[in-house]
């Protein structure tokens, strides 16, 4: 069975223009890497957890604050590895700048026996769906067409 997660796309408008919220992963494989490097708050669950409950506790764990509303189903994805992600869109607001992920270890560099800590999550960006879908992993930028057929 694929891995699965579940992630929201949480979007605003702003001066009639319609702008989604991405991530950019932390960490050192992510330091240099814009374009297709930026997703939707998601991670990983098991079927002893409800998609959209994980949805939730994911987007919390990497922004630092809960999210609630009206979700929208977006339906899943498959990305290139293989990996499923369902997705709900959800409106809301808030202060990219101010957003605090929670942290993983890593032995950086491989083999030094060095072990650093790093946010899941570096930065949050508002981005216009324009400019998104031309940050957004390839395989999400699907989620953000749905979300567009459905709101505006």
């Amino acid at each position: 069975m694929p891995r699965q997660s579940a992630g929201i796309l949480l979007y605003r408008k702003t001066n009639n223009e319609l702008e989604v919220l991405l991530v950019h992963p932390g960490g050192p494989f992510f330091v240099k890497k814009d374009l297709g490097s930026w997703t939707i708050p998601k991670g990983e669950y098991d079927d002893s957890e409800e998609a959209l409950a994980a949805a939730q506790r994911e987007f919390e764990e990497e922004i630092g604050s809960p999210v609630t509303g009206t979700f929208l189903p977006l339906g899943t994805i498959r990305q290139k590895g293989g990996k499923v992600i369902q997705a709900w869109a959800v409106e809301g607001d808030l202060d990219a700048d101010a957003i605090v992920s929670n942290t993983f270890e890593l032995a950086w560099p491989p083999k030094s026996g060095k072990v650093e800590t790093y946010p899941e999550v570096d930065k949050a960006v508002w981005f216009s769906v324009a400019e998104a879908k031309t940050r957004i992993n390839e395989k999400q930028a699907e989620l953000i067409d749905r979300l567009v057929a459905l709101v505006v």
